[in-house]
This record gives structure tokens, sequence and C-alpha cells, in this order.
């Protein structure tokens, strides 16, 4: 069996000399596929004491985080989740406040610190607002890891310089540490570590046998001390670490033989093989039905070559994960959950349909209406990826089916890059290289940059361009380019010299989707389908050639009459 995060806790939460408690604390251990996806996940919140909704206020940041936290899209990476939810929180406190608060109104508002730890794989990820505190035990020492958002006015007085409720932006810290078997963290309010001594909270702890006594003798101590604040206190210590990597997230599937390879007529772990649909070096894609539903599903099994290889039957399985994780129109869909698999294979919808490769043959000079509808259903996949914090990589049209409706839909996931399994391994980067198809790859792949939005963005250009001239905008010379040199020698191909029907105006809005820099390209994929149907006058020229690639009569022309004019010159000065 894979080792898995395991942890030991405890906790305490006392009033002080008042009688509401405004201090919160929780914990959240999932189970199951969540633990490896999601993490552990602990918040703490203390209610400004000025304030009568104080505890409210606290209350409401605690709950909702643990439960908003595990409602986000496993695609997500952990901080991209977290500050979405802290954020969002924030802004309900604000807008129940009404609007920025003076320090007279903070006596009847929803304000509170907050801080949050959440611990995934191998790593811990803190979020941080206020002047609660997270700290962490290791080899005897206490190690604070957040800063207390205090601002000192002088005469030993000092107010909250940040809180959940003030304004309608909250500016959250963030940090990320590596894990090690033994480390405690300790999450605290203000009432108990600003009066008890680093020291002395370390010296216990690491006496401490028992998590819950440990947690009810700092809040005794800090009491003792002197405190008549809330006095919160919540213990994590790490039992046990994963190997760390998305076999975490598979689980026991990945342990499972490869499926197969198929024959028509056969059955299959309860579906009905009617025919081969396609047979590649990795794998190889069958039509079949289920008996007990009459769907049609797909199914993708590795080819005899690929059926040992640990790597291809994880890429295969993480393909139906991710399209499991995306509900889009325009993106395959994952099969109905096969019911209790033995094989390692991956089950998706059925798409009656031809390849956009195939459709380009079949239409060599589709009409820009017809280009414009597919370059928009396309670019409506690709953000159903995008919002999910997810890059496919190799969107090309062999990846694209397009139906008899002429309805797009994004498939092949083998390449996909998910920041959420990312933060599984601190390999993660490695498995971020370049893999997709070079004549669709960006240029920055090929310089070792990681993958963006922006990269999706030039494949989806590569292909308007294509779909409209039936060639590439830089011909085949991009993945050969592979210095900033290089690539700087690289000129765009006005599409307009293959199809003189293209209007200027879309072919600018090509060339800056297909900018060599990814910063020269559109931010939105949205911007840049608006700029195919409106012509964008910000926008300048797409030729950017040497005028002697552009047009070398007109160069050669020129030169002659520059040199004739140096020929009289030098005529007259003699």
């Amino acid at each position: 069996m894979r080792p898995r995060l395991t942890v030991s806790a405890g906790h305490c939460s006392r009033a002080g000399a008042k009688p509401d408690n405004q201090d919160c604390r929780g914990l959240v251990v999932p189970e199951g596929a969540a633990l490896a996806s999601k993490g552990i996940a602990a918040a703490i919140a203390d209610g400004i004491s000025t304030s009568s909704l104080g505890g409210e206020a606290s209350r409401a940041a605690t709950r909702t985080f643990l439960a908003d936290y595990y409602c986000t899209s496993d695609g997500w990476s952990v901080r991209s989740a977290a500050t979405s939810v802290i954020a969002a929180i924030n802004s309900k406190m604000h807008a129940r406040n009404g609007r920025p608060l003076s320090d007279e109104e903070r006596e009847r508002g929803l304000i509170c610190t907050f801080s949050a730890l959440v611990l995934k794989s191998r790593s811990a990820h803190l979020f941080h607002v206020g002047d609660a505190r997270i700290a962490r035990l290791r080899g005897g020492i206490i190690e604070p890891l957040t800063a207390p958002h205090v601002v000192a006015v002088g005469g030993g007085r000092s107010y909250l310089g940040r809180a959940l409720g003030i304004d309608r932006h909250v500016e959250i810290d963030y940090r990320h540490v590596a894990l090690e078997p033994g480390d405690l963290f300790v999450l605290t309010t203000d009432g108990l570590h600003d009066h008890l001594q680093d020291a002395a909270i370390a010296a216990l702890l690491t006496a401490a046998n028992d998590l819950q006594a440990a947690a009810e003798a700092l809040a005794t101590g800090a009491a003792d001390a002197g405190s008549e604040d809330d006095l919160t206190v919540q213990l994590i210590r790490v039992d046990e670490l994963p190997e760390g990597g998305v076999d975490d997230v598979l689980g026991s599937e990945i342990t499972l033989p490869p499926a197969p390879l198929l024959t028509p007529g056969s059955d299959f772990e309860g579906y009905h093989i009617l025919r081969q649909i396609h047979a590649g070096a990795r794998s190889h894609v069958y039509l079949a039905s289920d008996p007990q539903t009459g769907r049609r599903v797909a199914l993708k099994v590795p080819s005899t070559e690929h059926g040992a290889d640990p790597a291809q039957l994880r890429a295969l399985l993480l393909e139906e994960w991710i399209a499991r994780r995306i509900d889009h129109p325009h993106v395959a869909r994952a099969a109905p959950q096969p019911r209790n698999r033995s094989h390692v294979f991956a089950a998706s919808d059925y798409i009656d349909g031809q390849t956009l490769a195939q459709w380009m043959r079949d239409h060599p000079a589709p009409d820009l209406t017809a280009v414009r509808s597919l370059i928009g259903q396309i670019a409506a996949g690709l953000l159903a990826f995008h919002k999910l914090e997810m890059l496919h990589r190799d969107l090309r049209p062999q990846n694209i089916l397009v139906d008899a409706e002429g309805t797009a839909r994004i498939i092949d996931f083998g390449s996909v890059q998910v920041a959420g399994l990312d933060e599984l391994s601190l390999v993660a980067e490695e498995d971020s290289a370049f893999a997709g198809t070079m004549q669709y790859g960006a240029p920055e792949l090929y310089l070792g940059l990681p993958a963006s939005p922006a990269s999706d963005l030039f494949s989806l250009g590569i292909i308007a361009y294509q779909l409209l001239t039936g060639h590439l905008p830089y011909g085949p010379r991009v993945a050969a380019a592979r210095s900033r040199a290089a690539q700087r020698r690289l000129y765009y191909t006005p599409a307009s010299e293959h199809n003189p029907a293209v209007p200027d105006w879309v072919d600018a809005a090509i060339a800056k989707a297909v900018a060599i820099d990814p910063a020269g390209r559109y931010e939105l994929l949205s911007e840049f389908t608006y700029d195919l149907s409106h012509p964008n006058p910000a926008l300048a020229g797409a030729d950017t050639r040497p005028l002697f690639q552009r047009n070398p009569v007109l160069a050669w022309k020129a030169l002659s009459a520059i040199l004739f004019a140096l020929l009289l010159v030098s005529v007259f000065v003699r």
C-alpha cells in the first residue's frame, strides 16, 4: 500500500476576559481522492476586539474557507484555489459592511484576521492576513512562517494593518515550504503568541506526547502569563508523507494491468466492441457500446509496445481524470465511470465526426464565416481548460473533431498540464517540458520556457492561418529555431500571399496571435476571436519581412536607384 499524508492534531480555544470568544479554528482531513488532490486544510481567525461582530466574522471566515476550498477544481493549484476562496470571503464581508470602514465604524463591522494552512503531497501552503500566526517546530526550534500585519503608531500603540472585511480587495501573504516527517505546525491567535516566548512554546511541544494536552497547556500558560485576550491554538503534526506524484491521485488504478488489444465483436469491461477507430504507436482506439444503456463510447487502450510502460499507463489514466473535470460542449467528455474496472484504459463519449485535418482536406477553401465559427468554438473549449488551470499543449487539427453539424470538440488530453497535479511532485517541472506537435508548438517552448495560455493561443492562431491558406505562417522553421537569435530571424508570411481573399485586418489579428514573443500575443482568447470579426485599427500590418523577401523586384529597383545616385554624386564631386 502506498504511503499517504497522515497527521496528528490537537487544539484549544478559550474566551479571554470577555465572555464571547471571538476566535475560531478548524481542521479538515478528507478521505479518498480528495486527500491527494486537495490536501489537508486548517484555518484560524480572530475577530477584532473592537467589533461586536468579530466572533461572527471569524466563524464565517473559517467555516466558509474549509467548506469552499474543497469545492474548487481539482485542476487548480492550491494557491489559486485558496486565494480565490479567501478573496470571495472578504468580498462578502465587505459588501455586508457597506464600504471601507473608518476606525469608528469598525466597532460594528464583520472584520477578522485570517490564516490558513494547506498540506498537499509533500508541501505546505500558507495564506495569511492579519496578526494570527503560523509557526513550525522542527528540530526543537520554533520558526514563525508568517509576519503580523500590525502598524505601530508610537507610545506602545498599534493597529491592524490588514484584515478581512475592511476593504474591497485584500492582500494575502502566501508562502510555500517543503514538508518533512515530524514537522509540527502551530497556528495561534495573538492572545497566545504575544504572551508566550517561542522558547517556552518549543520546550513544551518538544516534551509533549499528547498534542491535545499540549494545546491546552499552551492556552493555560498564556493565561498564566497575563493574557486577557481569547486564546486559540491548533497543532498539526506531519506523521507520514506520500511518495509524491500523480500516482497519489490515481490510487489503486495505477496498479491494474494494461488493457489488451481488442477484437470487434468481443466484450470487454462491460462494453461490446464494435470496431477499431484508430491504431497508433502509443494507443489504439475502439468504438464500443454499453449494452445496458446503448451509449456509444470510445475506448483508448495502450499499444502492445507501450503496455508495459508505467508512464504511458499513467498518461492514459490521467486523460480520463482530466476529462472528468471538464464539462464543456467543445471538449470531449469522459464516459460514465466504468464499473469496477480491472484494466488500464480510458473511456470517453464517442463523437461521430472527422478530424479537423480531414475537414481541411475536404474543404480546401472554406469561407471566412466557417473559419470564424470553428476558431470560436475551439477557443471556447481552450478557455474551459484555462479556467481550470490546465494547458492543452498539443492543439492541432488531428486533436480536434468536427461533427456533421459543424460542432468542434477538442480531444486527446495526453499532453495536458494541470497546475493542481504539478504540485504533487517536486520534479513536476520536468513533466512540463514540451510535449506537443512541432508544427503547432509555440516558439518559447523550444527555448525551454514553460507553457502558458499564450502557448495554446499560438497553436490556435496557426490553425486559423492554416484553415484560411492551407499553409503555416512560418513554414516548418519554428521547431528548428531553438535560440532567441534564431527566432528573431523568423518572419510571418502574410496570409494574403497564399489567399488574396483574406482581409488585411483578419491577417493582422492572426499575426498577433502567432507572434514569436508571447508578450506580443493577445492576453485573452476572446480578444483574438473578436478581432477576427471586427477590424482592430490598433493592429499594424502583418508583413514584417525584409523588403527583399516581400518584393524582391522593388528591392532591386530601389537598390539600383541608390547606387545610380551614389555614382552621380561621385562623378560631380570629382
